[in-house]
């Protein structure tokens, strides 16, 4: 008998995880909740989702859900709502696996505070909590890590991370906004905002720092010690901006393993985010090795071979870098990929491979990694204690761009 799952969350974003989620091997039963009944009927009526999923196990409610009898949630509702969510799945006496951010809310001080609130519940609880990173699981995350296992970076230098998502670009931040705060869920988002725009209280691009931080943390194992950073405020009276202090801001962190990290977390800048080669990317300087750009190169110092000597380099395909899939995990996301195909498409790419897909590759692994940690009863790999470091990282950092660049202590 597998594991049993629900899912919280049937927008666009829920929408893509919920037929990976029922294919997922380990997973014998999959329950799926939304406040539009609308939503729930579609996957109800899918051919795809019947041997798992029963009409008895569609839900309008959170409430309704964490009294079932699932082993654990995913929550993948809107980002405001993360944390309280994930919290009451927990006191339910079930793991959780959680979109990011850990949440999104003005005031640095009350994320850390939910942060708290998390760690504390998985420890009386006995439950897990995973962030469903992205990074930590696109190709060159998993190839660097590989290198990093091997000690083929040498000892670590230097690293940066970057999420440059203009509100203009393609995924445009202004519909992404208008997305989020429409429908039922969506319209209380005014309601909640209110009281921090009376105080003053503003949002901060660093407030959402897991696609930066994660990929070079991820590579090195190792926390961040303290942050200087300097912001570039909007000055155009953009109204998209008025309720942030900043539209970008550059991070410089000292590491606990003697590195540095440059993060920038960057709103409005110049980059269609086309390329996510230069939207959301990382490149790692090692005394051995390096990565950037998708290219890997050492010197090969250490080896018996002369000190001077032509440098290796490596350009990598996406292909290359992935760490594959168990082979029966790796089938039932093939159907998936094929299920998602008109009839006439799905008879070509019958006998393909299947190529990972979302954010660079990384839902099928986000899935895999959280069922299989259900099923192992085990700490997933961006645990609670990941997961706050890295939005303690982004206080931390939006707190020295406020103070012009000091100084300051990354705690949680």
């Amino acid at each position: 008998m597998g594991i049993s799952i629900g899912l919280v969350g049937l927008g666009s974003f829920g929408s893509a995880f919920a037929k990976l989620f029922k294919a997922h091997p380990a997973v014998s039963r999959i329950g799926l909740c939304d406040c539009e009944k609308t939503k729930l009927e579609k996957f109800a009526d899918d051919p795809f989702m019947q041997d798992k999923l029963s009409k008895k196990d569609l839900f309008l409610s959170l409430d309704d859900i964490c009294k079932a009898d699932f082993d654990a949630i995913a929550i993948i509702t809107q980002p405001w709502l993360h944390a309280p969510q994930c919290l009451q799945v927990l006191e339910s006496g079930k793991s959780v696996y959680s979109a990011v951010p850990v949440i999104s809310l003005p005031d640095g001080e009350e994320i850390l505070d939910w942060c708290g609130k998390l760690r504390e519940a998985v420890k009386r609880t006995g439950r897990h909590y995973m962030l469903g990173e992205t990074t930590v699981y696109r190709p060159q995350t998993m190839f660097c890590r590989r290198m990093a296992a091997e000690g083929r970076f040498g000892h670590f230098i230097y690293a940066e991370g970057e999420y440059t998502h203009d509100l203009d670009s393609p995924c445009s931040l202004r519909m992404v906004k208008q997305s989020r705060t429409t429908g039922i869920v969506g319209e209380q988002f005014a309601v909640l905002m209110e009281p921090y725009r009376k105080r003053g209280v503003k949002n901060s691009p660093m407030f959402y720092p897991t696609h930066s931080v994660s990929g070079p943390l991820a590579v090195m194992n190792t926390r961040a010690v303290k942050v200087s950073a300097y912001g570039y405020r909007n000055r155009d009276n953009d109204p998209f901006f008025e309720n942030n202090d900043f539209s970008d801001i550059t991070a410089l962190f000292q590491l606990a393993n003697g590195a540095s990290l440059r993060i920038c977390e960057f709103r409005e800048c110049g980059l269609s985010a086309l390329d996510r080669r230069e939207a959301e990317i990382f490149r790692i300087v090692g005394s051995a090795g390096s990565f950037s750009r998708d290219v890997w190169e050492e010197n090969r110092r250490g080896e018996g071979r002369p000190a001077v000597r032509p440098f290796e380099r490596r350009e990598l395909t996406s292909k290359e870098m992935f760490t594959p899939l168990p082979p029966e995990v790796t089938e039932a996301f093939r159907q998936v990929m094929l299920n998602q195909l008109p009839p006439e498409e799905r008879a070509k790419r019958q006998d393909g491979d299947f190529v990972p897909t979302g954010h660079g590759g990384s839902h099928p692994y986000l899935v895999h990694e959280f069922c299989t940690s259900v099923a192992e009863d085990r700490k997933p790999a961006v645990d609670i204690g990941i997961a706050s470091h890295y939005m303690a990282m982004g206080v931390a950092a939006d707190k020295s761009a406020l103070r012009d660049g000091e100084i300051v202590s990354v705690t949680e």
